[in-house]
């Protein structure tokens, strides 16, 4: 009888774990076992993720990682479908789809900078004022430098609401906006670098406004740290270890520019010139900072709301508080 009910016993255990199984539960995975993916596409700016790697700040703090090369633009594909935990974003480009439940939590600010608006040095527009009635040149109409670009024309007075726009966009491939800015097709370019600083040397092209240098943009971070809204959910331990490792290599980095660009070209993490990306490099803040972050979020956001990139209907408080994870186990800011 004893017998009877210990193989019922074992028999139910069995079949409850099979229906678990069958309804989508995954294993829990203990997390010293956990191997974080973190999805990169290889950008200049990307500098603290590469160092993470180079320089052993994700060794440092014991976490195992696996490094997955991504296309340009598909990285919220990639992490809503699971391929990738967490990764590395422009904070103005993430708003819109986090305002349409991209499943991501933003854990630190790495550094300011990354978009200009450019012109050709012979070009008669001399300021961002000079643009209304003009047709800019961008790599998408949801991407970082439209959305610098818009709000530096509406900071100088020119409607980039849909309803009564004053100016035109124009998309074209990143490569090809160059072109287009030569042959006449448009009047100035809003891109982001490195394509940006690239162009700015090859084709003669002067700057109108840049959010590295051009106050009071200067002052607000770009590009931040972000993780899956699973591992902030279950394994929040190892979102503090990324956040860590990437805001020790953020710090390195504002110490150590010219070593980084040397270390990203030649273990081809980007292509270029190591003294050209330096010099580009340190027009970045890298000081790493969560509020300073949580602050650009909150800016940035309710200029887009304005601009008609964010719906009416998005409760921006709301999307400002829920897109943040704070870690006890993070400082603010490293230097």
């Amino acid at each position: 009888m004893k017998m009877r009910k210990t193989l019922a016993t074992i028999a139910l255990v069995v079949i409850l774990s099979l229906l678990l199984l069958a309804c989508g539960q995954k294993p829990v995975i203990k997390p010293d076992d956990l191997v974080l993916k973190i999805g990169y596409t290889g950008s200049l700016c990307e500098a603290p993720v590469h160092m993470a790697v180079e320089k052993g700040f994700f060794a440092e703090e014991g976490l195992k990682v696996e490094l997955i090369k991504l296309a340009s633009g598909t990285t919220f594909e990639a992490v809503t479908a699971g391929k990738i935990d967490a990764s590395f974003g422009l904070l103005a480009s993430l708003m819109q789809p986090l305002s349409n439940g991209l499943p991501i939590k933003i854990t630190t600010g790495l550094h300011t900078g990354c978009d200009k608006v450019l012109v050709p040095v012979n070009s008669d527009i001399k300021t961002i004022a000079g643009l209304k009635g003009k047709r800019i040149g961008v790599p998408s109409m949801t991407s970082s430098p439209i959305i610098f670009a818009k709000r530096a024309l509406a900071d100088a007075g020119i409607s980039v609401n849909e309803k009564n726009i004053e100016v035109e966009f124009a998309v074209f491939s990143a490569s090809d906006l160059p072109i287009a800015l030569k042959n006449g097709s448009v009047d100035a370019l809003a891109m982001n670098d490195p394509t940006a600083a690239v162009a700015q040397k090859e084709f003669s092209l002067i700057t109108l406004a840049d959010s590295a240098v051009t106050e009071p943009y200067k002052k607000q971070y770009c590009c931040a740290a972000y993780v899956s809204d699973n591992i902030a959910k279950d394994y929040p331990e190892i979102a503090a270890k990324y956040t860590r490792a990437l805001q020790k290599a953020s710090a390195w980095i504002q110490k150590n520019q010219d070593e980084a660009a040397k270390i990203q070209v030649e273990k081809k993490w980007v292509a270029g010139d190591a003294a050209f990306n330096a010099s580009v490099l340190k027009t970045y803040n890298y000081i790493p900072s969560v509020k300073g972050a949580y602050e650009a979020f909150g800016i940035t956001a309710k200029r887009l709301q304005e601009f008609g990139m964010l719906n009416e209907s998005v409760d921006v408080e709301s999307l400002h508080k829920n897109s943040f994870l704070f870690l006890k186990d993070v400082q603010d800011t490293v230097q």
